[in-house]
């Protein structure tokens, strides 16, 4: 124990006055006035109010989309493929809750300016429905209306709305003038409809027709003043789910894991920005990973950890290049140094922003036609490589979790969706469930 000054001379002046047996008496106090003052016995400051991300999708370009054939996203669009004097509402559930929310419209694909001239928010009741006692018109910095610069994103000012996590909530917004698609996405869980004129503030559309795309909202924030964990799932079709898999994809069963674990510290909120036929190197179905890591994961309002399962669409391209059936310059045929120096620079981009990593090894896709003894080979030396990673802060086995105890190679039949490729809701639970949560508690 250090006394200062003033305790000494006290000290001193007691001894001189009441003897040596007041100085006990003296000591005392001034451990319990030290002990008083110490730092970790201080009370914690309150969390400051801040935003987190709720819901974020990752959007891909709509001509890019409707112009291959595997995305299957040529299907007939009411009025053509614009919106034209009329009102867009979508629905989807959050993550998160909180009582205050901001909404984030997306012009990342666009080629001309996105004028947004009315928008609002409120708690779905099903469908296209709206409750009326939670209507909210958004505004953007003190307007009713934005205009979004081609290649830009904008926010909504905070809105007071009550949400809970895992709660429906719509997004509704009036297009004036003439928008043609462009930023869309593609996460079977969301719901699109779209009917004449501004009904932002109908609680019940009439003769809404239904979209088979999700278009210009791309994320939703919720305010809060406890500290929460944002867990941003980043990948391909596996990650996005789809199919058979539903709305069980294994983000969403992580989330379900992660509310239900009565270990929980803290709130955490898992987002799915999985693109189905993403890949690692190349642009094809949406960014390539490399150039979409950081808007997509890091860019996320208030991330601190990251799952990366990105490499199964790279190996099954260097099939099809080998099969003459896709024309590929030389720098751009992958090999496995190339997907694993991807992922490296991935963990590099996370870490430089102080962002935990979690990488997952590529599942066995033997019986596709991504599938030979080359690109299976490839896989493995993937696979090798992410199990030796020291630089992150967990592996996740996908593998070893989803492979055929019969045959390693190949999905196991009872995760198997049935192509041999993408994981059946069994699957998806498989995958949650190999996950640690208390990787995603620190």
């Amino acid at each position: 124990m250090k006394l200062g000054s003033h305790w000494l001379s006290v000290l001193c002046q007691g001894v001189l006055r009441h003897g040596v047996a007041a100085v006990g008496l003296l000591l005392l106090a001034a451990a319990v006035t030290v002990q008083a003052v110490q730092p970790d016995e201080r009370p914690k400051q309150p969390v400051e109010a801040h935003w987190v991300t709720s819901w974020a999708v990752a959007p891909v370009d709509f001509r890019e989309l409707s112009a291959n054939p595997l995305a299957k996203a040529a299907a007939p669009k009411p009025g053509g493929d614009v919106f034209r004097g009329q009102t867009l509402r979508q629905q989807f559930e959050t993550a998160l809750g909180g009582d205050r929310i901001r909404i984030r419209f997306s012009n990342r694909f666009g080629k001309a300016p996105l004028r947004i001239a009315a928008a609002s928010v409120g708690l779905s009741t099903g469908a296209d429905a709206v409750s009326p006692a939670t209507l909210r018109t958004l505004r953007f910095g003190g307007r009713d209306s934005v205009v979004v610069a081609p290649g830009a994103d904008a926010w909504s000012d905070g809105a007071d709305l009550k949400v809970e996590a895992g709660q429906a909530v719509a997004v509704s917004a009036f297009f004036d003038q003439t928008v043609p698609y462009a930023t869309v996405h593609t996460q079977v869980s969301d719901t699109s409809w779209v009917v004449g004129g501004n009904a932002v503030g109908t609680p019940k559309l009439q003769g809404a027709a239904p979209l088979p795309l999700n278009h210009i909202v791309t994320g939703l924030d919720v305010m809060t003043t406890h500290p929460v964990r944002v867990v941003v799932a980043f990948g391909d079709s596996i990650t996005a789910g789809g199919g058979e898999a539903g709305q069980g994809a294994y983000p969403d069963l992580l989330a379900t894991r992660l509310r239900n674990s009565p270990s929980a510290a803290q709130p955490v909120s898992v987002i799915n920005t999985g693109i189905g036929g993403n890949r690692l190197l190349t642009d094809g179905i949406g960014p390539s990973g490399l150039s979409r890591f950081a808007r997509d994961a890091l860019g996320q309002t208030g991330v601190t950890h990251v799952v990366v399962l990105l490499g199964t669409n790279d190996i099954g391209r260097s099939v099809l290049v080998g099969m003459a059936r896709l024309p590929t310059p030389e720098h751009e045929v992958p090999t496995a140094q190339r997907i694993t120096e991807g992922l490296q620079q991935l963990i590099k981009q996370a870490r430089a922003k102080g962002v935990k990593v979690l990488i997952g090894t590529v599942p066995p896709f033997k019986n596709t036609v991504y599938w030979s003894e080359a690109s299976e080979a490839m896989r493995a030396e993937v696979n090798r490589w992410i199990r030796s990673r020291h630089d992150v802060d967990a592996v996740i086995d996908f593998d070893a979790v989803l492979r055929s105890p019969a045959d390693p190679l190949a999905l196991n039949p009872l995760y198997d969706s049935g192509d041999h490729l993408h994981p059946n809701k069994a699957g998806h639970a498989a995958m949650a469930a190999a996950v640690d949560l208390r990787e995603l508690q620190e």
